[in-house]
């Protein structure tokens, strides 16, 4: 039960991240590439404090680790914010978390990892109700390539960032190590644009420092006990979740369509998780 509830705030946190960058954005006229700059620095500052707090350095070594973990983080930010320059908020989701799927489930079969079936078909579900939810309707704009290769390479990011996570002890000390490591790298991005209001600045601070700090520090807490494939099918949640919080604030009704998508959603979560007993697809545990 702990493990549920943790893993359900951390997918909160996740969904927070992206209302708080849709309000920055679209409300407060923020650049995008700015609030992923102010967020990370924010998120890097915050975990840093906090290990002083307590008497402790950001683990910088070993280098090749942080590296990784650094690189990765920065490659999910950067993706992230220059995708959603031409893509739509439901597409950008759909690209996202479904190269997420693809990363982690490919790399669990690399590593010939025990993924039982019932989590395949719990996969698909969910991302079938996803991409019914997100899916442009006919007649609008085409897809953006460019667009579509950048969050392709944020779900990389993203994936590979959340693997990464399976071996750490210290999720905080961690957390703020990859922080560190990524802020020169997001940098570049004030080369694409910084102009930003300081409602939108002051969202791109919370994200950072707690939906992003504190719950990607969460989330690296949750991801050795959850597994790889675990880990992926739980993250489909974010997109609904993120809508529901944007109809909360916005005090939008959620049409039928919504309610089919999002059960399609929480029901392959729903059987991608529950340990059902059946044949499983590999050699060890995922």
């Amino acid at each position: 039960m702990r493990l549920i509830a943790l893993t359900l705030a951390t997918m909160l946190a996740f969904a927070a991240n992206s209302v708080l960058n849709r309000f920055a954005v679209a409300m407060f006229q923020t650049d995008p590439a700015l609030f992923a700059v102010v967020r990370t620095v924010s998120g890097a500052v915050l975990l840093a404090g906090l290990l002083m707090l307590k008497g402790q350095r950001p683990p910088m070594q070993p280098r090749l680790q942080r590296l990784f973990g650094g690189g990765a983080l920065a490659l999910y930010m950067i993706g992230f914010s220059m995708a959603y320059l031409t893509l739509d908020a439901g597409v950008g989701a759909l690209i996202l978390f479904g190269g997420v799927q693809i990363t982690m489930f490919g790399w669990a079969v690399v590593e010939r990892s025990a993924i039982p079936l019932s989590r395949w078909i719990g996969a698909l579900v969910s991302m079938a109700g996803l991409a019914w939810l997100v899916w442009p309707a006919q007649g609008q704009a085409a897809i953006d390539l460019g667009g579509i290769i950048l969050m392709g390479a944020a779900a990389i990011g993203w994936g590979a960032y959340s693997l990464a996570g399976r071996t750490t002890t210290d999720p905080l000390a961690a957390t703020a190590a990859n922080f560190i490591v990524a802020v020169p790298l997001v940098l570049p991005l004030l080369i694409l644009g910084g102009n930003g209001t300081w409602p939108g600045i002051g969202l791109a601070i919370l994200a950072g420092a707690v939906t992003s700090g504190l719950g990607y520090a969460l989330w690296y807490q949750v991801v050795p006990q959850l597994g790889a494939t675990r880990a992926a099918v739980a993250q489909l949640s974010v997109p609904i979740l993120a809508a529901l919080g944007g109809a909360a604030v916005l005090a939008e009704r959620p049409d039928a369509r919504f309610i089919l998508a999002a059960g399609l959603v929480l029901g392959g979560i729903l059987v991608g998780l529950v340990p059902w007993r059946q044949r499983r697809i590999g050699s060890s545990g995922s």
